[in-house]
């Protein structure tokens, strides 16, 4: 079925053009290049896989209980109408929920994918290239997923948010090489890393955390390159060109913060956008949800040299502050190790079953003679 036919509500447009700018850049040293960064893009080689292999789409979703969510997750909860729903109000609204969800992730791995493209054509260094172009094919391998996941188990979509589009073209307009790794890989990326955790730590379904734990594992590489790419240039830039830079991620904190509200579902069960907006910011759920969501990005920030008292004082502003001082070397090894670990409880399941197949053909076999 065509996406467009599943759309809850319709796109306000069928393509969107984002003007963009900015030089391509050329660079004829092939024979250098920084170690860890190699290193990295070595790993990027050696950790791609088959979306339609690595994952098992045997496994049955129930679109109106697609995560397992609480009740209390929902925005609606607890409040006039939730009362006046009856469970299969519910179970739409969890699908509404979901749908949205996974739709973000969605449209936003589509701008990781538009992103790293455009770092291989603008980043002056061959070995930030070499890897970027390893990102790229990872990005197209997400989108593909989350958008096999919402035709096939959902069976509905939602248009990108507002603000999550307008920090993609923020991001894509700057003629400034180095911003696509700041919108992308340290904010975007970071916010989407914080989401993907919490729900794979918390959904007790198997295919969506499948999904989440195998995205995850390679979005914990896109974090590291974008650390170490931006670390290094941002010792090289002015007080006046740092503060540019700081500027840029408080306006795209606050847009990301916002856009986690999910009032066009709620819009969509009839509620006033007023109302719906209400609801979303007077939820304690959300409020806890939306806070986490900075635990990849602050650290991040913090860690490539983006630190002025103002961009600290909007932190503050958020509540989240303290989390510049979370290791992200331990939470990115600990991504690693839940992709892996849910490959080996794999294998190791299909193993017993191919044993079970052998051991009950002999004893058939057996029986016969």
């Amino acid at each position: 079925m065509p996406t467009f036919d599943l759309y809850a509500m319709q796109p306000e447009e069928p393509l969107r053009q984002v003007p963009a700018s900015g030089a391509a850049r050329f660079t004829w040293e092939y024979d250098d290049g920084r170690d860890r960064l190699l290193a990295l893009y070595q790993k990027g080689k050696d950790k791609q896989w088959d979306g339609r292999k690595r994952i098992d789409w045997e496994l049955e979703v129930d679109p109106c209980a697609p995560l397992g969510t609480p009740d209390e997750a929902m925005s609606l909860y607890g409040t006039r109408h939730w009362a006046k729903l009856t469970e299969k109000d519910k179970g739409e609204l969890r699908k509404h929920y979901a749908s949205w969800q996974f739709s973000q992730f969605l449209h936003g791995e589509q701008g990781a994918m538009i992103c790293a493209a455009r770092i291989v054509e603008s980043v002056p260094d061959l070995d930030a290239k070499f890897y970027s172009a390893t990102q790229t094919m990872d990005e197209a391998r997400h989108a593909e997923i989350y958008g096999r996941f919402l035709h096939e188990k959902i069976g509905m979509l939602y248009p990108i948010n507002d603000n999550l589009q307008s920090l993609l073209d923020d991001t894509l307009r700057d003629s400034r090489w180095d911003m696509p790794y700041l919108g992308m890989q340290v904010l975007i990326e970071g916010l989407a890393l914080a989401a993907f955790g919490m729900i794979r730590d918390t959904t007790d379904k198997p295919l969506p955390q499948q999904i989440l734990a195998y995205v995850m594992q390679d979005e914990a590489r896109h974090v590291a390159f974008g650390r170490m790419a931006l670390r290094d240039y941002y010792k090289q830039l002015t007080d006046a060109e740092l503060r540019e830079r700081e500027e840029f991620v408080i306006e795209g904190c606050y847009l990301m913060r916002d856009r986690l509200r999910g009032v066009e579902v709620l819009e969509n069960f009839g509620i006033p956008k007023a109302e719906a907006e209400e609801y979303s910011e007077q939820s304690e759920f959300l409020t806890l949800f939306r806070r986490l969501l900075f635990s990849r990005i602050v650290p991040c920030v913090k860690d490539i040299g983006l630190w002025g008292k103002r961009l600290q004082q909007a932190y503050v502003d958020m509540g989240v502050l303290e989390m510049g001082d979370a290791s992200l070397d331990l939470l990115m090894s600990e991504d690693e190790e839940i992709a892996e670990k849910l490959d080996a409880e794999r294998f190791a399941a299909e193993e017993e079953a191919r044993v079970a197949e052998v051991t009950g053909a002999i004893d058939a076999g057996r029986a016969a003679d």
